[in-house]
């Protein structure tokens, strides 16, 4: 309870603060949206019951109407995460995750450095397409094996923590946050990046950062010790055949279907409907993995999430919040562009 009341008690001063600056009703969606942040961060609640309290608090507040909030819960874009992770949980479930990192480890040297860039890379490719507590969970038992230098081993975790979180970036279905911008972009009419758009947009920053981290982070242990790496590759029986080869297909589909503007104009399918038919496809007798009770493996709470968030897009668009807090941060776009970035990428990570 005392977390409730610590959200309850910043959410009124976020309030009293903005009350000065904005008119009553912005003020008091400042508030809720601080009451929220707090309850999210410090676990006084569960997460998806916070992600719930939108639809209540927002028309009891006269913010915006149940019927305003409750479509933010079932937009078009959660379904392209329903089937990616769909298809996450069969990986997982098959044991195919394991396969592909004791793979990818084995392509690099066992030395310190080697082994950064090692657990880095494997992190953020997996990442890419599971879930980053699961990647990383996995991965920690390996970076806390190798070595007992507490130097090196702090290395070895965040080398996975940081390549989880970059890995995250490369696909649209790799961090909830991809999914609010597809969500956010669809809401105001702009033609968002297909899933093969968004790898060749983001691939970049991402193999610059997974050069960049694990060089800085081995720069001082490079002579230290490392135990072997067991890179002996299980062999894989006909089930993990047979899912590589859907996924092989669904990656080809994927990438078909991007166009290649002004020279190849796609398939013209929905990704959305190809991440989920696939994803049902799981269950189907014969061909699928999954059964109706691995759902219970889907994160309901995130998906409340992106509920929650599209919600509060919606309110600051709605009630002319995002306008004016654009209308009072207006300075900064006499800065150079970089500059310009790089402050609201500050504000938001913040």
């Amino acid at each position: 309870m005392k977390g409730v009341l610590t959200g309850v008690f910043i959410g009124v001063l976020f309030f009293l603060i903005a009350i000065p600056f904005f008119v009553f009703q912005h003020a008091l969606l400042i508030g809720i949206v601080a009451l929220l942040v707090t309850l999210w961060t410090n676990g006084a609640l569960p997460l998806g019951v916070v992600s719930l309290l939108p639809i209540i608090l927002f028309p009891a507040l006269g913010i915006l109407d149940v019927k305003a909030v409750a479509p933010n819960y079932s937009k078009t874009i959660i379904f392209l995460f329903i089937g990616g992770f769909m298809m996450a949980i069969a990986v997982e479930k098959i044991g195919l995750h394991k396969y592909f990192s004791t793979k990818l480890l084995s392509y690099f040297p066992n030395t310190a450095t080697g082994i950064i860039y090692a657990l880095a890379v494997t992190a953020a490719l997996l990442s890419a397409v599971l879930s980053n507590t699961t990647i990383t969970l996995m991965l920690l038992p390996i970076g806390l094996y190798l070595t007992e230098n507490s130097r090196l081993k702090v290395r070895f975790l965040l080398a996975i923590a940081y390549g989880a979180s970059i890995g995250g970036i490369i696909t649209p279905i790799g961090t909830p946050p991809n999914m609010l911008l597809l969500g956010f972009l669809e809401d105001h009419n702009v033609a968002a990046p297909s899933f093969g758009e968004w790898i060749l947009l983001v691939s970049p920053v991402a193999i610059i950062m997974l050069l960049a981290v694990p060089y800085i982070l081995s720069r001082s242990v490079k002579d230290e010790s490392v135990k072997e790496i067991n890179t002996a590759i299980p062999t894989l029986d006909h089930t993990q055949r047979r899912l590589i080869l859907i996924l092989s297909l669904l990656a080809f589909l994927l990438l078909v279907n991007t166009p290649i503007k002004p020279f190849y104009s796609g398939l013209g399918f929905n990704e959305k409907l190809i991440l989920l038919g696939f994803g049902l496809l799981m269950f189907f007798p014969k061909i699928g993995f999954l059964k109706w009770e691995d759902t219970r493996d889907l994160p309901y709470e995130i998906i409340f999430l992106f509920g929650a968030g599209f919600s509060i897009a919606a309110a600051f668009t709605k009630t002319g919040l995002a306008a004016e807090i654009a209308h009072k941060i207006s300075f900064i776009s006499h800065l150079p562009f970089f500059w310009m970035l790089l402050l609201v990428a500050l504000f938001v990570s913040f």
